[in-house]
């Protein structure tokens, strides 16, 4: 396929508000792309050359791309800068340009573009700036100008299609299936293997069988499972009968990936155009002992280097061939035998001062299930058998600990546990079916989340906080004229549509600072026009990517004919009376893994149980 070509689907995909128009216009585009393309085009539709677990970033900043296209336009840097500040937008600038400079199109292919992309990403050392200023602008040299606005947002990380990994799943099961009834099916898979570019050539070169046989693998991140809720402790135990409960700890989910067998050494052969399934991760280098150890976020981000002590104790306590484990790391202060805040945790995600920050902030990682142990996937044995295992496999140590929980069956019981995880410092509970597999990427009720905030204030307030994507921004007046944005339009996650809809305005519970910086990134995310995947009646001074998800306390949930959360053609949707911030959630936190419809709805029902 040439580029140009694709080109023109971004375009088509941007400019579409509809989430079927969007599906349509993947399945076309599918339909057109060659089994040694479609991992390459999948990427490339992410914004990204490779899956989002592998560490390949393309790296350039808005000046270096700047840069790169005043050389391909014959221009200075500062011209193209001036441009971007009127504009602010590099990809409209660069189509500008291109058709001022009447640059003939020479028919790159995708193979040839994603490629240099590639190659561009894999420069380091000395001198690296400037090669890849180089080669950035010997593509642009041959592109019109609709395929230089898309290529020079691929590297600056605004490609703005507002495509979920659902919609291209949807579009997958269309284009190659027949409709979107299989989507579940490719879904199902994709929460194993996070890789989209996989399950493409997988369906491409041996159909659906083939991509339900694709298997959990050491190095490849596992979509994390994600826990429903319930208000109080007799509710989980008439719900769910007898439980695992296990503390819930407020710091940031870490999958440890080892390796002792030297499998998961191998390199890619070439993306998009593997001929061995195995070839596709790839690994650290392996440290002198030969083990290689990976670290994954909840939202598929390798962060290795980021938590050396947590790769030691992995190699020290981790006493198998190969195993992934599921854990929450947590600062922790030594001296006093408490957790750390989770504003002080957070710092522990850096990419530089990591040692002296580590030794100011110690982690400890509580690992609460396994999920592979010696080549044999275990997500599918119950979480009691798979607890044993974890036993088995753990070691003693100082840096990984073990969190079993306990099994529960009395409502009464449940409440102490909660109770004292709470008088500890941490968010509360997390209960499991002893019987449940592990559910990769699924949110039900075989975990349940009960919450710090589930002794609620007597006389109002929800039991437990709302995780709300933010969708635009009023601009403010009086003193907030000054930071740009003033109230927020936020809304929640309709994971049966895949579709943001708005829920509440915030306007209270931001500092100054908070105001700025929220001003600060999302301007970075703005948008020409409301996002295909957002709902919305109302209409913001300026719409944003769905990205930056907010941590938000309510008194409680009503009907509001204004917002779409659940609004039918008869009914109302649902919206958050009285809302304010809490806090900005971790960075891994992705805009799809917040509250849900369902569980708002949930939440609406239960929100005046044990209260008088």
């Amino acid at each position: 396929m040439l580029f140009a070509k694709l080109a023109q689907y971004f375009e088509k995909l941007e400019e579409t508000s509809s989430r079927l128009a969007l599906i349509d216009i993947l399945a076309q585009l599918f339909k057109q792309v060659k089994a040694s393309e479609i991992a390459q085009v999948c990427y490339l539709l992410q914004g990204r050359v490779a899956p989002f677990y592998q560490p390949l970033e393309i790296g350039m900043a808005e000046k270096s791309v700047a840069a790169a296209m005043a050389r391909a336009y014959g221009l200075e840097r500062e011209q193209v800068l001036k441009e971007y500040g009127k504009v602010g937008d590099l990809g409209k600038v660069a189509e500008k340009l291109a058709k001022e400079s009447r640059i003939k199109n020479q028919e790159l292919r995708v193979e040839e573009v994603f490629n240099t992309l590639t190659e561009i990403a894999k420069f380091t050392g000395e001198g690296t700036v400037e090669k890849k200023i180089a080669m950035l602008s010997g593509l642009l040299q041959k592109m019109d100008g609709v395929s230089a606005k898309h290529l020079v947002r691929i590297p600056l990380g605004t490609s703005r299609l507002g495509i979920g990994d659902p919609t291209i799943l949807d579009g997958f099961s269309k284009a190659k299936l027949g409709d979107r009834s299989k989507r579940p099916l490719l879904e199902g898979a994709y929460n194993r293997v996070s890789d989209l570019g996989l399950i493409g050539e997988t369906l491409w070169n041996k159909g659906l069988k083939g991509v339900q046989g694709l298997s959990v693998t050491v190095g490849r991140p596992i979509r994390s499972e994600l826990a429903e809720r319930l208000p109080t402790a007799e509710k989980v135990i008439e719900k769910l009968g007898k439980v695992n409960a296990q503390r819930k700890l407020d710091g940031f989910r870490v999958q440890i990936h080892l390796d002792r067998t030297g499998s998961s050494l191998r390199a890619p052969k070439g993306r998009g155009n593997l001929k061995k399934e195995k070839d596709r991760h790839v690994a650290n280098a392996p440290r002198d002992d030969g083990v290689v150890v990976r670290l994954f976020s909840r939202n598929l981000e390798e962060t290795t280097p980021m938590f050396p002590e947590i790769v030691d104790g992995a190699v020290k306590q981790i006493k198998v061939k190969s195993a992934i484990l599921d854990a929450e790391a947590i600062g922790f202060n030594p001296n006093s035998d408490e957790f750390l805040p989770f504003q002080e945790t957070t710092q522990r995600r850096r990419k530089y001062g990591i040692e002296e920050m580590a030794k100011k902030i110690p982690l400890k990682a509580f690992v609460f299930d396994i999920l592979y142990k010696n080549g044999k996937s275990l997500i599918d044995e119950p979480l009691e058998k798979r607890l044993e295992i974890l036993k088995e496999t753990l070691g003693e140590g100082e840096t990984l600990m073990a969190e079993y929980g306990e099994m529960v069956d009395d409502a009464l019981r449940l409440q102490t546990l909660l109770d004292d995880a709470i008088s500890k410092g941490l968010e509360g509970l997390v209960v499991k079916r002893p019987d449940s597999k592990y559910e990769a990427g699924a949110r039900n009720f075989n975990w349940v989340k009960l919450k710090r905030h589930s002794a609620g204030p007597p006389a109002g307030g929800l039991k437990d906080t709302i995780d709300c994507v933010i969708l635009g921004y009023v601009f403010g007046r009086g003193k907030r004229a000054t930071f740009g944005a003033g109230a927020l339009l936020v809304g929640v996650y309709d994971d049966k549509k895949d579709e943001f809809v708005t829920v509440s305005k915030i306007g209270t519970g931001l500092t100054d600072e908070e105001w700025r910086e929220i001003h600060k990134r999302a301007d970075k995310i703005k948008v020409d026009k409301k996002p295909a995947r957002v709902n919305s009646i109302l209409t913001p001074s300026v719409w944003i990517a769905p990205e930056i998800v907010i941590e938000v306390l309510a008194d409680e949930i009503t009907r509001s004919p204004v917002h779409t959360a659940g609004k039918e053609e008869s009914e109302p949707g649902f919206a958050l009376r009285f809302p304010r911030l809490i806090k900005f959630r971790e960075a891994d936190t992705k805009a799809e893994d917040a509250t849900t419809v369902k569980e708002l709805i949930e939440m609406y029902k239960n929100q005046f149980i044990g209260k008088k």
